[in-house]
């Protein structure tokens, strides 16, 4: 009679151990597809974020509906430092170490809204930093491509996107001077670093009516933040406000 019960027990043990094992795909990956919406219902930042949209955002020139959504979707306190994170939705850009920072709520905005984005779009990005302006991006096109020369944080920014579940984001530790060739062409490309001339390499890689956003000028005070479209072997410059970013290493510097 023992026998038989913990033969019975066994078999129970292996059909449990079974069905977990062979769970559909689509309800075993469920609580990873839902990270991020857990992540904003448990959220004590979403007051900040909402202020953030009204008093940074919309009463300047933030129009685009999807940018704004998208700006109170993402959580910019998980792309800090943690001692940073109740500074996170302030109006001025915060350090994230190597002497690098994430740029401003509203600059991230007017960068990304400058480049008219697409949802079938590929975009490059020069600078991955914390990775919040990779992940901006993300929610509003196909594909992000992002750079970083400072190996460390890249591998940080990998591992946060990952966490955070942003599946259309690569991250390469490389000189983004040079972009990235095997991915090209792009449709937009973003630098978020200051440099005094345009990479040739970046304008190779972007498509004909394809936009380049870049902060241009002196590398050591005050830039420019300039929009070039391609037209063929032609551009057209706009210049939009004047900024302030740290320089574009690497080549960039030569």
């Amino acid at each position: 009679m023992k026998k038989h019960i913990k033969s019975q027990g066994l078999v129970i043990f292996l059909i449990i151990i079974t069905l977990i094992i062979f769970l559909p795909t689509s309800e075993k990956n469920l609580s990873e597809e839902n990270v991020l919406e857990e992540k904003i219902e448990n959220d004590k930042y979403g007051g900040a974020r909402e202020r953030m949209i009204d008093t940074q955002l919309k009463i300047r020139d933030i129009t685009d509906e999807n940018v704004l959504d998208v700006m109170k979707k993402v959580l910019r306190h998980e792309f800090v430092p943690e001692n940073m994170k109740n500074n996170a939705y302030e109006d001025n850009p915060l350090p994230i170490g190597y002497g690098q920072t994430i740029s401003q709520p509203y600059i991230v905005a007017l960068m990304t809204q400058s480049l008219e984005l697409e949802e079938d779009d590929n975009v490059l990005e020069i600078g991955t930093g914390s990775g919040y302006q990779a992940a901006v991006l993300a929610e509003l096109v196909k594909e992000v491509y992002t750079i970083e020369i400072i190996k460390e944080l890249a591998d940080v920014a990998k591992n946060r996107l990952k966490s955070l579940e942003y599946k259309n984001i690569e991250v390469k530790h490389a000189d983004g001077y040079f972009g990235w060739e095997e991915k090209a062409p792009f449709d937009a490309i973003i630098v978020t670093a200051a440099a005094n001339h345009i990479p040739p390499p970046l304008l190779q890689q972007l498509k004909d009516g394809g936009k380049l956003i870049i902060p241009l000028g002196s590398t050591l005070r005050f830039q420019t933040l300039t929009i070039v479209t391609k037209f063929g072997n032609e551009t057209e410059t706009k210049f939009i406000t004047g900024v302030r970013f740290v320089p574009l290493t690497g080549n960039a510097l030569k």
